[in-house]
């Protein structure tokens, strides 16, 4: 069946950048339009290792998810700023593990729902949901989660590369705060953002092609991704890139270091 063309749904503005799809590009994907990709190589060419941060941003999201499920015995999902569907999804890892998971994706690009509404189907024993909506209204979000979810049990709130797009502080604190406020004890914080901690040229670079670009972006040190942790208790290794967060032996030795630092905290 040919790709559908999506630059005819009105909903979806082709014309201006959108995180998702610039994401979606440097993941190799086809997903994107003209406008995606020249913020992605405006960034790229001044930090090539983009790529790399994608790359293990999205295998991070594996591990952790694949650790909650079989580890911890989470069966329930809230992966807010989902991008465009690719290869084990939040939903495919966790059903794998426990088919009965239940998983509600978010996010606030037309395109990123129709691929997740035709591509992601949950298993017969669980659910997947698809909200449109964006992370500055965690209300909403949270209401309709509920429809799905059963927000008096343990929940793992997944939040990679999205408090990114929140450029002020204490929003994106305030956001986390109520998400987290909502969910009953035993439930989890999965979240990852870039930061300026490795190569802090490069990144200031980075953050300011995008921001010209139409498509702003908050680096944040560890410290300041650290704080979005508070009052849960962090599991080993803490903050880490997300490269070395509990990575799965290789013959190659240990991944590098790369600039997007993240944490999986427990919620007392």
């Amino acid at each position: 069946m040919p790709d559908r063309d999506h630059s005819a749904d009105p909903h979806i503005d082709t014309n201006v950048p959108h995180s998702a799809r610039v994401w979606n590009y440097w993941l190799g994907g086809k997903d994107n339009y003209p406008a995606d990709r020249e913020v992605g190589e405006k960034v790229r060419a001044v930090y090539p290792a983009i790529v790399d941060v994608a790359r293990h941003s999205r295998l991070f999201l594996g591990r952790a998810v694949r650790f909650l499920a079989s580890d911890v015995g989470i069966r329930q999902f809230l992966d807010i700023g989902t991008g465009l569907p690719t290869a084990d999804n939040t939903h495919e890892v966790a059903q794998r593990v426990a088919p009965e998971s239940r998983i509600v994706y978010v996010d606030n690009d037309p395109l990123v729902l129709v691929h997740a509404r035709a591509l992601l189907s949950s298993t017969p024993e669980g659910a997947c949901d698809y909200l449109a909506a964006d992370v500055r209204d965690p209300g909403t979000i949270l209401r309709q989660a509920a429809k799905t979810l059963d927000l008096t049990r343990p929940v793992a709130l997944m939040m990679l590369g999205i408090l990114g797009n929140i450029w002020d502080d204490a929003e994106a604190m305030a956001i986390r705060d109520q998400l987290m406020k909502a969910l009953p004890s035993g439930s989890y914080l999965v979240l990852e953002d870039g930061t300026d901690a490795v190569d802090p040229d490069a990144a200031a670079d980075a953050e300011r092609t995008r921001a010209e670009a139409g498509d702003p972006y908050r680096l944040r040190t560890p410290e300041q991704i650290a704080a979005f942790f508070h009052d849960l208790d962090l599991l080993d290794p803490g903050i880490v890139s997300v490269s070395h967060w509990r990575p799965e032996p290789n013959r190659w030795g240990p991944p590098p270091e790369v600039t997007a630092f993240c944490g999986v905290a427990l919620k007392p």
